[in-house]
């Protein structure tokens, strides 16, 4: 058992839209990323994803509804729920979500990471 200081975590890198995995329970991924600008409309057939708001403000885009989380809050998108998030300046974000979860669903795009980092 180690104690994750989650802000040197964010220290240890730049790049937007990549996430970092910090932590691992239950089958499930403890991620961080920086996240800046537009990220690719996608969803998660068979994953629930929980987005929590570390600092900044995003904004989730759904097919009928924008949700805007900022820093303390948090929302879970249900499982196959067609999503793209929006960040218009630099978000930190933690997400939870199941290890087998494919960073942009089905989507290929040159945004997608198919391995994650652990930091």
């Amino acid at each position: 058992m180690n104690v994750i200081k989650v802000s040197e975590k964010f220290d240890m890198f730049q790049d937007h839209w990549n996430p970092r995995v910090i932590g691992s329970l239950n089958g499930q991924d403890v991620k961080i990323a920086k996240v800046q600008g537009e990220f690719v409309w996608h969803n998660h057939k068979d994953e629930d994803e929980l987005f929590y708001i570390i600092k900044g403000s995003l904004d989730i885009h759904f097919e009928n509804d924008i949700k805007t989380l900022k820093a303390g809050e948090m929302i879970i998108v249900p499982r196959g729920v067609e999503h793209k998030p929006v960040a218009t300046e630099e978000c930190w974000i933690m997400l939870f979500e199941p290890r087998s979860t494919k960073h942009t669903g089905e989507v290929i795009d040159e945004k997608t990471v198919t391995q994650f980092e652990k930091i």
